[in-house]
């Protein structure tokens, strides 16, 4: 049986290395070598930190190194397990009814902003000013969360969107990075950045017709899915990010 010490400097190592690290940990501690040789096993960030907290707690605690190591590996599963787990659920904008009550759009899209905590991907087609949606953004800014926006432009969409930039929606908020497809890196001609999403720490994706304008998200019938947790969330994050490094999406801001 653990103690607090243990309990909550496990839980850190959790947030800090991942399940993969904590495995790592689990290892490196039921070997029974010293100190220093734990806390310099593995070349994973944080690890250090989290093997040197964990054998402090460990002796707090009274804890055996068998005992330290069967709790962190089950730990690692369990949290494993969870992130398999995956949860659907319908959104529509437009018309409701009672008879079939179902998620709305902007409440979903706002819910996901709010909730951030790390990272946060919103890409959509055309894109006007919508209050709620940059207070939102603003306050993930301002409490550390890292927010890309990927944006159609006025002239990769050509004649079929006018007025001002999709990308002005966004560049009023702190530290935001936005992004587009370039033209010139279109193969087909008539080819538009026309997908709407928005991904929050890899593990909430909510994926919509939508556009992230007044209209889209509270008036026009628009229908979408909100994906919690399994490996859809993360696999969308990576394929972004990896059209990012290939120079596919550059920077527009």
């Amino acid at each position: 049986m653990t103690g607090r010490a243990f309990d909550r400097a496990a839980a850190d190592a959790l947030t800090t290395v991942g399940a993969e690290g904590v495995r790592a940990l689990a290892e490196e501690i039921g070997k029974q070598r010293q100190k220093a040789s734990v806390i310099s096993a593995r070349a994973i960030p944080g690890f250090t930190e989290a093997a040197t907290a964990l054998l402090k707690a460990m002796g707090a605690d009274g804890l055996a190194p068998s005992e330290a190591a069967a709790y962190l590996r089950g730990l690692a599963a369990g949290h494993a397990l969870r992130a398999k787990e995956q949860e659907t659920s319908l959104v529509w904008s437009g018309p409701s009814t009672h008879r079939v009550p179902v998620r709305t759009t902007s409440r979903v899209l706002l819910q996901l902003v709010e909730a951030a905590q790390q990272e946060l991907l919103l890409m959509t087609y055309s894109a006007t000013r919508y209050a709620p949606l940059t207070h939102a953004l603003e306050a993930a800014a301002h409490r550390g969360v890292c927010i890309d926006v990927v944006v159609e432009t006025l002239q990769g969409a050509g004649s079929a969107l006018s007025g001002a930039e999709p990308a002005s929606a966004f560049l009023d908020v702190p530290g935001i990075r936005v992004w587009h497809w370039p033209p010139s890196n279109r193969t087909e001609p008539g080819a538009k950045t026309h997908a709407k999403l928005a991904l929050a720490d890899r593990r909430v994706l909510f994926t919509t017709s939508a556009n992230f304008t007044q209209s889209g998200v509270d008036r026009n019938i628009e229908a979408g899915v909100l994906i919690t947790g399994g490996a859809v969330p993360a696999r969308t994050a990576e394929h972004i990010q990896e059209l990012q490094r290939l120079g596919v999406l550059q920077r527009y801001w």
